[in-house]
């Protein structure tokens, strides 16, 4: 009884504690800065913000871009899924990866890459002769290029959704309809995306909400277009004021988090219009023969994984070649100074390095370590409160970033009470927000191996008398330590270069990669952005191929970039 109230007795109360401090301690000192600044009730700050024009300037910005990156996303990823899915291409599984790639990468190294294709002082376009004069405006400085980049970036997260629906999909109903004399476009038009449609439903309010709360991709594009959408605006302010300003854009932040609300209630709304269950599941889908069509649609699979991923890497890698702006690259002026720079002279770069390796480590590790009992909780001890528990984990990372940002700020702008500690200004409050923030990305994973494992093993060691804690050490973290890691992995390619959170957070001596990354490119350094941006993507790359050869030894669906 007393290794009982050690172990399984107490993981209740801890995991409690532990959400309470990472998700529902801070949203709710956010919302009190809202409603009752300075610790009166009070709607001032709510009017002031309501009758700013810049707020709803960025607000009616932040729609446009943010329904306009869902639909691109949404069209973009639901036909590679259906393609994949239901045709009979070759090389799948290379398709598969370079496409997910660009979710991998960080939306300012993404935004980075491209406009090294697009601008008048591309190497790549110089390199081809096709270079626009220099002074010419990047045509990605607008609404229209962040529209477009927010497709790319968060495309494969609705080809990874679409494509899991179509895993579900009966393959009776489509034989059943190709027997009837229907055609392959009308069984995917009356069967294939009806049954399709919570899946694409949901896919949508995920993107929306990405879109929304996206800081990188807006930064890098519109703040030189003055073109400002919330996340941006946010940034803006508090750069230029400080904790002075705290309470206005803690009711923007408010306003990001309504707006990301929003879209979520409308895909419930949606959702529920019409029943869409499937009552049973069969063999994966037979897949249609494309015949002499095949070659075209391969080179048109190729083509598209050369415009989304190989040309912006490739300009991103001439322009961490060339000494600075505007310099066409050739063999007397290709040079490896700017890798030198970042990694060995500049004070800043090497301390982002240094910071970002440990704070995604670091992330990496706490997550995957509360997963593995947390995942027991909801999923072999599942209650009629673990719904609760799970959405408050979730909290964190369904909302945009930034509005987590600006609620550590809050949060601990005073020294911890009781504690007298003080972690404002410091690389914990990052650290932090980062625990809060990517915890739900192990969660997911090893919650899913929880499902596919036999729990046999672990009922007959509780029969024989072990403790939980015993069982955990012995049974359960071996069993479900390779779903747990593959968390782990998503969670350290995503803090690795990191932005959204960390570019509110960071002070002097705590700067990250993601910061470092864009101060580089505000301050027209595009040459050492590119540099360390290329030296994040060689990194990400090397651990999705790392990953890939070790996905035998993974449960099923927990590497989103495996076929």
């Amino acid at each position: 009884m007393f290794a009982r109230l050690r172990g399984e007795a107490v993981l209740l109360p801890a995991i409690l504690t532990l959400l309470v401090v990472l998700s529902l301690l801070p949203m709710g000192r956010l919302l009190l800065e809202v409603v009752a600044p300075g610790g009166q009730l009070s709607s001032a700050t709510i009017a002031a913000g309501l009758a700013s024009p810049a707020t709803w300037t960025a607000f009616r910005n932040t729609v446009i871009v943010g329904v306009g990156g869902t639909v691109l996303s949404v069209l973009l990823g639901t036909s590679v899924a259906l393609l994949v899915s239901l045709y009979d291409v070759r090389w799948r599984s290379v398709f598969v990866l370079c496409f997910v790639a660009p979710l991998m990468v960080a939306p300012q190294v993404t935004a980075l890459a491209w406009l090294q294709i697009a601008g008048p002082a591309s190497p790549l376009l110089k390199l081809l002769g096709l270079a626009p004069p220099l002074g010419s405006r990047n045509p990605l400085y607008s609404p229209e290029g962040i529209v477009l980049l927010l497709g790319v970036q968060y495309g494969p997260l609705v080809f990874l959704m679409v494509r899991a629906g179509m895993r579900k999909m009966p393959r009776e109903l489509l034989e059943a309809a190709l027997a009837g004399g229907a055609g392959r476009m009308t069984v995917v038009r009356t069967v294939v995306l009806p049954l399709l449609t919570p899946a694409i439903i949901a896919a949508s309010a995920l993107a929306f909400v990405s879109c929304v709360g996206n800081f990188g991709i807006p930064a890098f594009l519109g703040i030189p277009a003055n073109y400002y959408v919330l996340p941006t605006l946010i940034y803006q302010k508090l750069a230029g004021a400080g904790p002075a300003v705290l309470s206005e854009v803690a009711f923007l932040s408010v306003l990001i988090g309504v707006v990301a609300m929003a879209g979520i209630v409308a895909q419930d709304v949606f959702s529920r219009r019409r029943d869409y269950r499937i009552t049973s599941t069969s063999l994966p889908i037979e897949p249609f023969e494309l015949g002499k069509a095949r070659p075209f649609v391969e080179a048109g699979m190729g083509l598209l994984i050369l415009v989304v991923l190989v040309l912006p890497l490739v300009g991103l890698t001439l322009t961490s070649l060339v000494p600075g702006y505007g310099i066409p690259l050739g063999l007397a002026t290709v040079t490896l100074d700017n890798y030198r720079f970042v990694l060995f002279e500049h004070v800043a770069a090497k301390s982002a390095f240094a910071n970002s390796l440990m704070l995604a480590t670091a992330t990496a590790v706490f997550a995957v370590f509360v997963a593995v009992p947390f995942g027991y909780l909801i999923t072999w001890r599942r209650r009629w409160w673990t719904q609760a528990l799970t959405l408050a984990a979730e909290l964190p990372y369904a909302l945009p970033g930034v509005v987590l940002a600006i609620a550590a700020l809050l949060l601990f702008l005073r020294p911890i009470p009781l504690l007298d500690l003080r972690i404002y200004n410091t690389i914990w409050i990052i650290l932090y927000a980062y625990l809060a923030r990517f915890l739900v990305l192990a969660l997911r994973p090893t919650v899913s191996g929880y499902q596919q494992l036999d729990r046999s093993l672990e009922e007959a060691a509780q029969v024989v008398g072990a403790s939980f804690v015993y069982r955990l050490r012995t049974i359960i973290f071996p069993l479900i330590a390779p779903a747990a890691i593959a968390g782990g992995i998503l969670i350290f390619m995503t803090a690795l270069s990191e932005l959204t959170v960390s570019a509110l957070l960071w002070a002097s001596g705590s700067e990250t990669i993601g910061v470092v990354i864009f101060s580089f490119e505000q301050g027209g350094d595009s040459s050492y952005a590119a540099a360390i941006s290329m030296i994040v993507v060689m990194v990400t790359f090397a651990i999705m191929l790392a990953s890939n050869v070790l996905a035998h030894r993974l449960p099923t669906g927990v590497l989103p970039w495996r076929d």
